[in-house]
């Protein structure tokens, strides 16, 4: 850590303002951050909809907030860091808009990766940091920029996942709750995936549910306010215990539904990940093809897991299979 004792670092932000699941693979820089720098302040700036899930982790004091931040001036927006006081920036999503106001605004130490030109002049600190060719995992990968201050090795997922510090403010609706039952296994299926994930077919999870005994499970369907419309026309071929629950919760309530609930299933999506963090039974289904394969994007969790197809594809993944993996889970 010589490089950086100096510098006193007391306010480290952690920059990243892109989808649910990349942020969710970022949260442990912030548990990593607070082991470095134990009194240290530290920050997250990202967007507006994925803050709920920023607000879960207890290593993250505060957040700010980037389509706020845009709307504001350049000059006021770099007189708002100013004020912050941040000493470092973590640009684990390189951003040529925040790296150029981060250097303007006089941010001492600035970690960018090389495979960027404007990081060149935008960042002090500069990591080789290639993603598309490492066999890292995301969560591994955003965790090698803090080596400029002083994290010596890449922790193993078991690691990763032992830092989680995961914490839900949001209670639930009665509404809400009273979907979770007690006497069954409350099962989550979120079968689209906003084109983040490869999916895995409406056909296939409609034979799931029909695998699956209504006795002990208590199936869910859940889904953004946009997949409810692509999901209105298959939802009513379902058994009518089947439970449908798209679009009808925030994000900061589907968080909380998803960390009460026994089990969730989806592929490479932002609520897999969800899942994975609140420590609840995960599966993701995934092909075995870069970039998206479970080796870069496997849910990170105590009771996470996935199945891979072997092709490029996820034709090999079958009903039966996944049934036989969920029932393991009562």
């Amino acid at each position: 850590m010589a490089d950086t004792d100096p510098i006193k670092t007391t306010h480290i932000l952690i920059s990243r303002v892109d989808a649910i699941g990349d942020v969710v693979l970022t949260l442990p820089v912030a548990a990593y951050v607070k082991q470095l720098f134990p009194g240290a302040k530290v920050s997250f700036l990202g967007r507006t909809y994925t803050q709920p899930v920023i607000n879960t982790i207890a290593a993250i004091d505060a957040f700010i907030n980037y389509d706020e931040l845009k709307k504001l001036s350049e000059q006021h927006q770099v007189e708002y860091l100013q004020k912050q006081n941040i000493d470092t920036i973590i640009h684990v999503l390189p951003n040529k808009h925040i790296a150029k106001i981060a250097r303007q605004a006089g941010i001492k130490l600035r970690i960018g990766t090389t495979n960027r030109v404007f990081h060149w002049y935008t960042c002090n600190k500069l990591v080789k940091l290639s993603r598309k060719k490492s066999d890292l995992h995301e969560a591994q990968l955003n965790l090698v920029l803090l080596k400029p201050l002083g994290l010596e090795q890449i922790p193993s997922l078991p690691e990763i996942i032992s830092h989680n510090n995961f914490h839900n403010a949001v209670v639930l609706t009665p509404a809400l709750d009273a979907v979770l039952v007690n006497d069954k296994f409350n099962l989550i299926i979120h079968p689209k995936s906003h084109g983040s994930g490869m999916e895995w077919g409406l056909d296939n999870f409609a034979e799931l549910v029909q695998i699956l005994p209504p006795d002990k499970f208590n199936i869910i369907i859940t889904g953004s306010e946009n997949e409810k419309a692509l999901l209105a026309n298959w939802i009513p071929t379902l058994p009518s215990t089947v439970r449908d629950m798209t679009g009808q919760m925030s994000l900061g309530q589907l968080i909380a539904f998803i960390s009460k609930a026994g089990g969730l299933i989806a592929s490479g999506t932002g609520p897999l990940h969800i899942a994975a963090l609140t420590g609840i039974n995960t599966l993701g289904l995934f092909p075995s093809l870069r970039p998206i394969h479970p080796g870069r994007w496997a849910p990170v969790g105590k009771r996470a897991g996935f199945m891979e197809s072997g092709t490029s594809n996820l034709e090999t993944i079958t009903p039966f299979m996944v049934a036989e993996k969920i029932k393991t889970w009562i």
